[in-house]
């Protein structure tokens, strides 16, 4: 088996302690990932890792060659990186991921684009709502959308995106209109949330006169698809905290309507998160370069001419 190859395997397993997840990550079988550990023990003479019924555990050993392992791929990293300097050498494949709405949205769209502008690189693209581990499940960078706590990451700031509170025209009929968060709390109004495993208890941001205030929220529906979130809305059920890009078509149409206009959601920052690692990747590079620069456009025609004032 290639050297590389059980190396990248070691390290992987490593850093996420499971064969399986490891298997996946390097896109084969644990079959494979098992034997390409079994094979690079065979080699050093050493045991690399403790087996339990639930996890690996590395030895001393272990550990120690994890270290050089996980130099070695860097350096061949850095190797590759400098003589990948034109467009006609940028190679490989680039694992992404990004939440369901921009997702759809803002990069999907323009994958095919990149791909015939860098014909050898192919793009593997995840759409989830859920809490991303780039590092963890081995992506070279994920599309964040919301408030970013303290990472290791490489943040780049692709825009802020302002958001509303709104619902359809007959849950306001039914329910009233709120004029602003202490009515939204005050007469109990069906607040439609985004629920992913590790999520916190839920709570909306608004802008008071005396500045942002947490609002702790309920409804009688969550989910961890924001687009299902959006249909409930649509279907009268409840009102949604949403980035604007998300529902403008519905609002210039007048299926959702403003509410609690006195009291605005804080915008949220749509991200783009790198490993450090990984940024003198020219491949890297020009993907986030090329997809950063065709969001920016996107936004701003996705919300052009929408009058939201109160």
């Amino acid at each position: 088996m290639s050297y590389v190859n059980n190396l990248k395997m070691f390290v992987r397993v490593y850093e996420l302690g499971n064969m399986s997840a490891a298997a996946r990550d390097q896109r084969t079988s644990p079959a494979v990932a098992s034997a390409r550990i079994a094979d690079l023990e065979r080699h050093l003479g050493i045991r690399l890792f403790n087996r339990t019924t639930r996890r690996l555990k590395p030895t001393e050993n272990g550990r120690l060659f994890y270290e050089g392992a996980r130099k070695v791929l860097d350096a061949i990293d850095e190797a590759e990186a400098a003589v990948m300097t034109s467009t006609q050498n940028l190679r490989g494949t680039i694992f992404v991921a990004a939440p369901l709405g921009v997702g759809r949205r803002f990069i999907a769209s323009h994958v095919p684009s990149f791909k015939d502008q860098y014909s050898q690189i192919d793009v593997r693209l995840r759409l989830s709502d859920r809490m991303i581990d780039v590092i963890g499940e081995g992506l070279d960078m994920a599309f964040h959308l919301g408030m970013l706590e303290d990472s290791t990451l490489k943040m780049r700031l692709v825009a802020d995106c302002p958001r509303i509170l709104c619902a359809a025209p007959s849950y306001i009929a039914r329910r009233g209109d709120p004029a602003d968060g202490e009515a939204l709390i005050r007469d109990g109004h069906a607040c439609l949330n985004l629920r992913f495993p590790g999520a916190r208890e839920f709570q909306w941001t608004l802008v008071t006169a005396e500045g942002p205030r947490r609002y702790d929220v309920s409804g009688p529906f969550e989910t961890d698809d924001g687009d299902v979130l959006t249909g409930w809305a649509l279907d009268g059920r409840g009102i949604i905290l949403k980035p604007i890009f998300e529902v403008a078509e519905h609002l210039r149409e007048g299926r959702l309507v403003p509410v609690a206009r006195a009291t605005p959601p804080l915008p949220v920052q749509l991200t783009c998160l790198t490993q450090h690692r990984r940024l003198r990747d020219p491949k890297i590079r020009a993907f986030t370069d090329f997809i950063i620069a065709r969001c920016k456009a996107d936004l701003a025609r996705a919300t052009e001419g929408l009058e939201l004032a109160s």
